[in-house]
Parts: structure tokens; sequence; C-alpha cells
């Protein structure tokens, strides 16, 4: 069973024809079920990206692989509740996608402060787009937002350290490796220092290849139950999946 937290849905904003990849590339690497976010929603409007995914869960072929997350613009709160409000009853979305850099909006903001205590005040994990020392930020806000759980997309990039001290940190934080370059050992060292319990699995595929994170994943050398912990377990029980 592998489960991708880190997936998206609709074409991007270069040439790209990826407007039906998702469930190619996830029968390609066997990934089971995937949360995505709409590409539009991040990239240009998010209540529209938004309505365009609802509308591909609702009917089309294979989404039933597919679970989508709410993408929040913390700059648009009002039109966030809204979606949240509108969506998350569904079943089809589980969590929320917040773009720190294309909304322009900081971890450490008082804007995407106010909207991840929205985020926590509806249930659901976020997944926040982290890079650098980002990670430490999103610690500290998820420390002081009772109930919050984040996840650290990407687990700071090349700040893949400082991933380390945040979940050490923060028992609410977990941690997605994807990233479009993966260093040796990167990792390896990231689950040798933290609890098995908190490593996820994303890809970022469509914008990537799937093969980028399973060969570092691969890389790394887990087995047993820290294998499949990060591979599915660990998701399917964030997000409450009905795993049969």
């Amino acid at each position: 069973m592998i489960i991708d937290v880190h997936a998206h849905w609709g074409p991007w904003f270069f040439t790209m024809d990826v407007s039906t990849l998702t469930i190619r590339a996830m029968d390609r690497y066997g990934i089971d079920l995937a949360i995505v976010s709409g590409t539009e929603a991040v990239i240009y409007d998010a209540p529209a990206g938004n309505r365009a995914l609802a509308a591909h869960l609702d009917s089309a072929p294979g989404s039933a692989r597919l679970y989508g997350y709410v993408t929040v613009n913390p700059r648009r709160l009002a039109e966030a509740e809204r979606d949240l409000n509108a969506y998350l009853p569904t079943g089809r979305f589980v969590g929320v996608k917040i773009h720190t850099e294309y909304t322009g909006s900081p971890v450490a903001s008082p804007r995407m402060r106010d909207a991840l205590a929205l985020v926590a005040s509806a249930g659901v994990p976020a997944l926040v787009h982290t890079w650098g020392a980002s990670v430490l930020d999103l610690a500290q806000v998820c420390l002081d937002t009772p109930g919050l759980r984040v996840i650290a997309g990407h687990m700071g990039a090349d700040g893949y350290r400082h991933a380390i001290e945040a979940a050490r940190a923060c028992d609410r934080l977990y941690l997605e490796p994807c990233w479009s370059h993966f260093p040796s050992g990167r990792i390896a060292e990231v689950a040798a220092a933290v609890d098995p319990e908190r490593l996820l699995f994303g890809t970022d595929s469509t914008l990537i290849d799937p093969a980028s994170a399973f060969g570092s994943v691969a890389a790394a050398g887990l087995t047993g139950d820290a294998a499949d912990l990060l591979a599915w377990r660990n998701a399917a029980a964030l997000f409450n999946l009905p795993i049969g």
C-alpha cells in the first residue's frame, strides 16, 4: 500500500500536458491513493480551482483513488471559510493545502497564523509549503495553535536538517520529503533522527515525476514498520482514510 500525500490535479502554467496524468502516474508506480490539490487553486484562484477539483472528484474515471485538499489563500480567508464549509462535509476533501510563496504569505506572518487557526477549527491537517528554515516557523505556529496538525511540504527542501529540529519540537508536525533535488542520504538522515510515526510519502506529481521520490526513499533503506509507516500507515491515520 502506498499513499501519496503531496500530489496535484490539473495543468500547470507552462507547456506540459498533465491534466489527465494523475491516475496513469499512480498506476505506473503502484500508488494506491493520492491526496491532490487543484493546480488552478494553488497557482491562480483558490475558489475556482477548488470548485473544478470537486467536480473532478465527483465523477471522473479513477477518482475514487483520489482525495482532495481544499486550497486556502491566507489573503482571502472569507472565501477559504466558505470552501471549507462546502467541501469538507462531502468526504472527498480530507485536508487543506497552503502555498506560502504563491500567496505571498510567509509561515510566520499574521495572515498565515489566521489561516492555520481556521484550519485547526475545521479539524483537518494542512499541507504547508516549506523551504529552508521556514519549517521551524511552522513548528512554532503549530505549537501556538491548539489542535493544529501540519505537514511540512518538502520537509524544508534544502533545510531538511531544520525539519528534524521542527519535528522534535512539535509532535503535531509531520514531514513529507518530495523535492526536485535529492541529496544523497537526506531521507535516511531524517528517518534516523525523528519519530517514524511522523513521516509521510509525497511525490509532487504531476509537477515532478514520482520516480524522484521513489528513488530517494528506496535509497534510505527503510524496512519493516518504518517503511510501512512512511508509505501509508501514517497517512491513513492522519487523514482518517478508509483502508480496507
